[in-house]
């Protein structure tokens, strides 16, 4: 895709996340599936996750980090003109998870629709909100990542419950003269690789393309060794195209912000990119991979402990299911 034009530069000015009450453990997890706390940690780097309350919805998580967002921002919801969502679990399939959260923040009129790339859902939706306030078409646009996971597990399959977790992260944009706000965005995907991670019905095998039948179990499937070969050689592409396009080096990068999947993920990455995962911000050890809502939390939690800063540059980069991938270079 064509390097993002720096005509008009569009700024991150508010982030906010939010993480469910109830937390689900290594030890909580050794009850239910064939597993321990030191092979999960050991082989993800987790060691605990964010579970969903029954009524608790994608789209209630996503207000709620959304409200966070707005509030530091100094921006009210009847300001906010596009509303954009990024996951893989709605509420429903219509209408989007997008509008049930503008209608609980009262962004009367916005714009709003969800957008899917699995994990690299919110980078996606970033680069989709940047176009529209770039080109005037929004003044002010919410950009979410949220996911209820839980919902799509198989609970009794130690390869893939072990490894998510549920919650909500969200950015405002805005056009801020002299700041330089996102600086680069690189995008892409290659479909020859649907087989080894996606959500269908029934069994293991290849992705089946019809819808789920009454009472039929929708599952996320996921061929890990071959996921991981594929998203280290992708990301590590991603990043280093989008670190080109910025004109910045990686020595002006003060934090890379990974989707955090899990450790070993992060940890080639950061090989690959001959440096030390003390540059990278990691938070997969509390809350798992969270899907699209995975990099927007990180980013608050990293804005709130002090590891980035106003004026910091950050590179993020993820990979999803499709597989999808993104990375970007940005200026708080």
């Amino acid at each position: 895709m064509n390097p993002t034009s720096a005509i008009l530069p569009i700024s991150i000015i508010g982030v906010g996340s939010y993480s469910p009450d109830q937390m689900l453990t290594n030890a909580d997890l050794e009850k239910k599936v064939d597993t321990s706390d030191e092979w999960i940690a050991s082989r993800t780097g987790i060691r605990q996750r964010h579970i969903a309350g029954a009524d608790e919805t994608t789209s209630s998580m996503g207000a709620k980090a959304a409200r966070c967002a707005l509030e530091k921002a100094g921006v009210q919801p009847s300001e906010v003109d596009l509303i954009i969502v990024a996951t893989c679990t709605p509420d429903m399939p219509f209408p989007a998870t997008a509008c049930w959260i503008q209608k609980e923040l009262g962004s009367a009129g916005a714009a709003a629709f969800d957008l899917t790339a699995a994990c690299s859902g919110f980078m996606y939706a970033l680069s989709v909100g940047e176009q529209f306030v770039k080109t005037g078409a929004a003044k002010t646009a919410l950009v979410i990542g949220a996911e209820k996971i839980s919902t799509v597990l198989d609970w009794t399959d130690r390869n893939t419950c072990v490894l998510f977790g549920d919650g909500a992260g969200a950015v405002v944009l805005r056009h801020i003269s002299g700041q330089p706000g996102i600086r680069s965005t690189v995008l892409g995907a290659d479909g020859r690789h649907t087989d080894i991670l996606h959500l269908s019905c029934g069994s293991n095998d290849a992705p089946s393309h019809h819808p789920p039948k009454p009472g039929e179990p929708v599952f996320m499937h996921m061929s890990g060794r071959e996921v991981f070969k594929v998203a280290v050689v992708g990301m590590h592409k991603a990043a280093t195209e989008a670190l080109e396009r910025s004109g910045l080096t990686l020595e002006q990068i003060s934090c890379i912000i990974p989707h955090q999947a899990n450790i070993r993920i992060i940890e080639a990455i950061a090989d690959r990119m001959k440096i030390g995962t003390d540059r990278f911000f990691i938070n997969v050890q509390n809350h798992g991979n969270t899907s699209a809502a995975s990099i927007p939390v990180a980013l608050d939690e990293a804005i709130s402990q002090g590891r980035v800063k106003k004026g910091d540059s950050i590179l993020f980069v993820a990979f999803g299911g499709g597989l999808t991938w993104a990375s970007s270079v940005i200026t708080l």
